[in-house]
């Protein structure tokens, strides 16, 4: 995944160094560099970028007010800021850090140091605060800012809800390694399916258990959830012992050591379309996710629901 890092330089000096240590030096295409100035720092902000860099020597304004502003954004609250500056003096320097920025470095720029700063702050936020450890898909934090951002950019767009049936009664019978070696499969099958579409701006994230979602373009959504469910269920057998196969059940002792049985694992997929002024806010679309999720829920196996809604 591309990561979007803004740069506040207000003469354009500093993105064309990083441009040339990346792609040319380097040819590291992981990141994209965009310019923005003082006067325009909202648009930096509203997208919510993997990393700020700001040039002290070419902005107007006091570069600790600047950082005190990224930081009272809440969606850019974490947010790694460096700030770059020719500005030697060690008092000034801890002022600046003292706002809470990661790094200052200090001019002459040294290119291999500045490549591999860029590289490791981001790097570590992305495995630390984004990617779910089993998976290794963006976790909450960027599925919020994901959202945040095409919403305030007023983009049209569907969030796909995908969660598993039936799945702790799997855990029960084949054991918590079992049941990750499906989560991890469910995974698979949403890369599969969100990665073939054209649209690179797609994005997969995993919630958390057995909860995914996917944020793509306008597509054929009864397409890809016929797809996915097909995929799904022509392979999900293969994590079940024969005899539960073809029984179509596995049988769990409730609470009171009565034997109830439960249908292998099936996946409810759920879609909301967010047109343009539908919706204002992440919860909202939240909201009626999981009254689509219900509804699909409420068929047994495998299903999808596509909400289409128009306000």
């Amino acid at each position: 995944m591309v990561q979007e890092i803004y740069i506040i330089d207000n003469k354009n000096e500093l993105i064309n160094n990083l441009n040339h240590i990346f792609r040319d030096i380097k040819q590291d295409a992981d990141y994209d560099f965009k310019s923005v100035n003082t006067i325009d720092l909202g648009i930096a902000l509203r997208n919510i970028p993997a990393m700020i860099i700001i040039d002290e020597d070419n902005i107007e304004m006091d570069v600790t007010e600047l950082c005190n502003t990224i930081r009272a954004d809440e969606n850019n609250s974490i947010t790694p800021i460096a700030v770059i500056s020719s500005n030697t003096d060690r008092l000034h320097r801890i002022k600046v850090l003292e706002t809470a920025i990661e790094y200052f470095i200090i001019k002459p720029i040294d290119e291999e140091y500045l490549y591999y700063t860029i590289k490791n702050i981001t790097s570590l936020m992305y495995i630390n605060r984004r990617v779910s450890p089993l998976t290794g898909l963006p976790g909450n934090v960027q599925i919020q800012a994901e959202m945040k951002k095409r919403l305030m950019n007023k983009e049209e767009f569907a969030i796909i809800y995908a969660d598993l049936d039936n799945f702790k009664a799997y855990n029960d019978v084949y054991g918590f390694p079992a049941g990750d070696e499906i989560i991890k499969f469910t995974a698979k099958v949403l890369l599969d399916n969100v990665h073939k579409l054209e649209d690179s701006d797609n994005f997969i994230g995993h919630i958390g258990g057995d909860d995914f979602v996917a944020i793509v373009s306008k597509v054929d959504y009864d397409a890809i959830c016929q797809d996915m469910i097909l995929q799904f269920d022509k392979d999900i057998t293969s994590f079940y012992d024969e005899d539960d196969v073809e029984r179509g059940f596995v049988e769990v002792a409730n609470r009171r050591g009565i034997i109830e049985q439960f249908p292998l694992v099936s996946i409810s997929i759920a879609i909301v379309e967010v047109d343009k002024n539908r919706f204002k806010t992440t919860l909202e679309i939240g909201e009626v996710g999981a009254q689509v999720k219900h509804k699909a829920k409420t068929t047994l196996g495998s299903t999808y629901v596509i909400d289409k809604r128009k306000f």
